[in-house]
């Protein structure tokens, strides 16, 4: 086993689809001369010629403008990326010598690397929550910081998402956004109209909420806040829109 190797050869496949692809596209524009887009033409060839030296197409510095024409290929190398090493339990809480390996090659790339265990996720699986935490103490990690959550977090942090709750008697809900996004934006992803006749956020921390207990119960102590249109929503945030259409 060469996790090393492994991720090599699955990076030149990935970059040998996305020549392909630009080089397709490049070829395209040069045939249509004057209808062609400059600004796609440049950016085509700097993809190009950064895959061609053996490098993944996100090395290749691009303005905004040339960003945006090249978005539609989805070229797979130009993503932001996280390495998943499946280690064995025992190995779950310091990694061992090829985890070592391959945390040095995603340095290299300035990319993430997480250690996930399956054979430790099969078993959680089965497991109530005090066990989990009295199996997972063994393994010197925690619930939190090690496995599928881990990779979770890791994958919204590089995307740059986070998430709120809206919470009734029947349910709770947790809702994906944009990080820095305001509330009628974040309120949009619940629905349009949400969006579009926002009046207010009645806005929880979600540990304040765990602490008081009740929405009743933050509210009492105060931490029940009316937010308007300017706030930008947090992580963890548990929202009631107000909203008139």
């Amino acid at each position: 086993v060469d996790p090393v190797r492994d991720a090599e050869l699955i990076n030149l496949e990935l970059a040998l689809a996305d020549l392909a692809q630009a080089e397709k596209r490049l070829e395209r524009l040069q045939k249509e001369r004057a209808k062609a887009d400059p600004i796609e033409k440049e950016a085509l060839q700097k993809i190009v010629a950064v895959l061609n030296n053996d490098q993944p197409a996100r090395n290749a510095q691009l303005t905004e403008d040339e960003e945006l024409t090249i978005k539609s290929l989805g070229l797979l190398t130009r993503k932001k990326m996280i390495y998943a090493a499946n280690v064995a339990d025992a190995d779950l809480a310091e990694g061992n010598e090829m985890v070592d390996r391959l945390r040095d090659l995603a340095a290299s790339e300035e990319a993430k690397i997480v250690l996930v265990s399956a054979q430790v996720e099969a078993e959680l699986v089965e497991l109530e929550d005090d066990d989990k935490n009295e199996f997972l103490d063994a393994l010197g990690v925690n619930l939190e910081d090690c496995g599928l959550r881990a990779l979770v977090r890791e994958a919204y942090d590089i995307l740059q998402l986070q998430t709120y709750f809206t919470s009734g008697e029947t349910e709770t809900r947790a809702w994906t956004i944009g990080k820095g996004w305001t509330a009628p934006k974040a309120a949009g992803v619940i629905h349009n109209d949400f969006e579009r006749g926002f009046i207010r956020a009645e806005t929880i921390s979600y540990d304040d909420l765990v602490q008081c207990g009740s929405e009743k119960g933050a509210k009492e102590k105060g931490l029940l806040r009316s937010e308007g249109k300017d706030y930008v929503v947090q992580e963890g945030d548990v929202i009631l829109f107000r909203f008139n259409v």
